[in-house]
């Protein structure tokens, strides 16, 4: 199929296939959470991601190594650490899935002021447009519940977007070898982190329930391994900027699961902020369509 070419219909199943994967995640993850801390779950997930990733890796370019351990630490540690810490605290799935999201607008404002890159002023907008929604939606009686999820997500997404900026620079990493080494380098401060702020957390483990630990596998295997490998499909075959649009069905399944299964209630202000903050990904997604970059960002699921 030519890359300058649309997706098509089956290619458009991997699309939904891939984002049912990803949404499911927020739930399934949010229900394992109720056992076992974030931090230590984060860790056991990318534990049996990095041993099941381990054959297939392949060594960076010489000098890649320090870039690497630091998105690394960014992506898996910080980023995937706070978002499942945010899930937890979070008394709904609806707000967590859309306001981690606001790390598009984040990305275009890092990748200015650190790598330089010029976006026009529609852009700029549709920036505005993002983080004005979050504000919004932030005022929504069941975010309000529980403020401190609000806030860990929206620093969730800042690690998301600097270490999408920081990956960039990365070369000669497959996307396999880029989840393997970021799930190998997370593990030990994940594991730290957890023994710190998380007392007792390991002890979860010996009463945790079949749930909780499918909830770590089907992170593993069904979000990232199943979920990225069939993004880095689309990707090989269409430009980035033409699938990544068509990523947003991810939050409007998790918000769907959420009211669905986990008895979420949104009202009129986390519709309208979710709008705003989706709307502006979009709008951002389309003008990035125009330049149609070919890069592979990193993961943009929980």
């Amino acid at each position: 199929m030519s890359r300058a070419a649309g997706l098509g219909g089956r290619d458009l199943v991997l699309v939904l296939l891939i984002c049912l994967a990803w949404a499911g995640n927020f739930l399934i993850s949010a229900l394992a959470l109720r056992e076992i801390p974030p931090f230590l779950f984060t860790a056991l997930r990318f534990a049996i991601l990095g041993l099941a990733l381990l054959p297939f890796l392949k060594p960076p370019a010489p000098g890649q190594w320090p870039r690497l351990i630091v998105t690394g630490l960014c992506l898996g540690v910080l980023h995937f650490g706070l978002s499942f810490t945010a899930l937890k605290l979070a008394g709904d799935l609806s707000s967590p899935a859309i306001v981690m999201q606001c790390y598009v607008p984040m990305t275009a404002l890092l990748g200015w002021l650190v790598l330089g890159e010029r976006f026009a002023w529609r852009t700029g907008l549709a920036i505005a447009l993002s983080f004005a929604g979050v504000l919004v939606l932030g005022f929504d009686p069941m975010v309000l519940d529980h403020p401190a999820a609000l806030v860990t997500m929206v620093i969730s997404a800042f690690f998301l977007a600097l270490g999408t900026v920081l990956m960039k620079r990365l070369q000669g990493l497959d996307v396999f070898s880029q989840q393997g080494f970021i799930a190998l380098i997370s593990i030990m401060p994940l594991l730290v982190i957890s023994h710190f702020v998380e007392p007792g957390g390991f002890a979860t483990l010996r009463q945790a329930s079949w749930l909780a630990w499918f909830g770590a596998a089907y992170a593993a295997f069904i979000s990232s391994l199943l979920g990225h490998g069939l993004y880095y499909v689309l990707v090989k075959r269409h430009p980035i900027a033409q699938v990544t649009p068509w990523l947003l069905i991810t939050p409007v399944l998790a918000v769907g699961l959420g009211i669905v299964y986990w008895g979420d209630r949104p009202g009129p202000r986390l519709l309208i902020g979710g709008a705003m903050v989706l709307g502006g990904v979009l709008m951002i997604a389309l003008r990035a369509l125009a330049k149609t970059s070919d890069r592979v960002p990193p993961a943009t699921d929980l």
